[in-house]
C-alpha cells in the first residue's frame, strides 16, 4: 500500500481510539460527580504505526489483505488503575457495555508471562460510524496497575533496544523488578482503604479550598478589600494547619458576607 492508501485505512482506527478513550474518560468522570470511587485511574490510546504494523505482519506471515481481520492490536487503549482488584471492576465495565463486543480475554494478571510481564488484555469489535456507513475494526485493551505499567514500558524499551533478545542477566533483573512491583501493588492493596480515604479528604479540602477562593475572588471584584485581606490571611493559615471542618466554616463565612453585601 502507498503512503496515502495506508492513511485511509488507518482513519477508522483512528477515530475509534479517540471515541474510547472518551467514553473511558467520561465513566472516571461519572464515578467522580458521584462522589464514588473510580476503578479508572487514567486512559491512554495510540493507533499503530505504519511501520511497526508492517513489521509485525512480516514477523507473523499476516498478508497485508488481511491485516485488518488478524492484526487486533493496530487501535490500542490503554487503562491504569491503582489496585490490583481495580482491573477485575474495569474488566467487567467493558463486559457489559453495548457498543462493543468481546472477542476474547487474555488474562496475564492471574497467568504472568514467564518474563514477569502482568496485564489484563481484552480484544474487541468496535462500531465505527464512517462517512460512508458503519466500519467494525478490532481493538485491545490493556488494563493494569500503574507500577504494572512502569515495568512494562520499560521492558519494551529494552525490547526495542535489543530486538526482542535481551541478554540474560538483564532478563533475570527484569524478572525481578516485576516481582517487586506485583509485591509493592500487593502492599498497596492491603492499605486501600486507608488510601482512599485518604484521596477522598484530599479531594474535599482541595474542593473547599477552591470554593473559597472564588468567594475572595467575589469579594475583590465588588471592592471589598480589607475583606479579603482578612480571609485571604485566614486561608493562609488553614492550608497549613487546617481541618475540613476548619476550611467549611470559613466557606460558610465568605459566602454569608458576599451575601451582606450584595443584599
Amino acid at each position: 500500500m502507498a503512503i496515502r492508501e495506508w492513511n485511509n485505512f488507518l482513519i477508522p482506527y483512528e477515530q475509534a481510539v479517540a471515541e474510547l478513550k472518551v467514553k473511558f474518560k467520561s465513566i472516571r468522570k461519572e464515578y467522580r460527580k458521584r462522589n464514588e470511587y473510580s476503578p479508572i485511574e487514567f486512559v491512554t490510546g495510540r493507533v499503530k504505526e505504519i511501520s511497526s504494523i508492517i513489521e509485525k505482519a512480516n514477523k507473523f506471515d499476516i498478508p497485508l489483505d488481511r491485516i485488518e481481520y488478524e492484526m487486533e492490536d493496530i487501535a490500542g487503549i490503554r487503562i491504569m488503575c491503582q489496585f490490583v482488584d481495580d482491573i477485575q471492576r474495569v474488566v467487567d465495565i467493558i463486559r457489559g457495555r453495548k457498543d462493543m463486543h468481546i472477542i476474547y480475554e487474555k488474562d496475564y494478571v492471574t497467568n504472568v508471562k514467564t518474563s514477569g510481564y502482568r496485564s489484563y488484555h481484552m480484544v474487541i469489535k468496535y462500531p465505527v460510524n464512517m462517512a460512508e456507513g458503519e466500519k467494525e475494526i478490532l481493538a485491545e485493551f490493556q488494563i493494569r496497575t500503574l507500577a504494572m505499567n512502569f515495568w512494562a514500558t520499560i521492558e519494551h524499551s529494552l525490547n526495542y533496544k535489543y530486538k526482542h533478545d535481551i541478554p540474560v542477566e538483564i532478563k533475570d533483573k527484569l524478572k525481578k523488578a516485576a516481582d517487586a512491583a506485583f509485591s509493592l501493588d500487593q502492599q498497596m492493596f492491603e492499605i486501600k482503604e486507608e488510601i482512599k480515604d485518604a484521596q477522598k479528604l484530599f479531594e474535599v479540602k482541595s474542593s473547599l479550598v477552591s470554593d473559597i477562593m472564588d468567594n475572595i475572588a467575589t469579594l475583590s471584584s465588588i471592592g471589598k478589600l480589607a475583606e479579603v485581606t482578612r480571609f485571604r490571611r485566614q486561608l493562609n493559615v488553614l492550608l497549613e494547619e487546617g481541618d475540613v471542618l476548619q476550611l467549611s466554616n470559613l466557606l460558610s463565612t465568605t459566602q454569608r458576607v458576599i451575601d451582606m453585601f450584595k443584599k
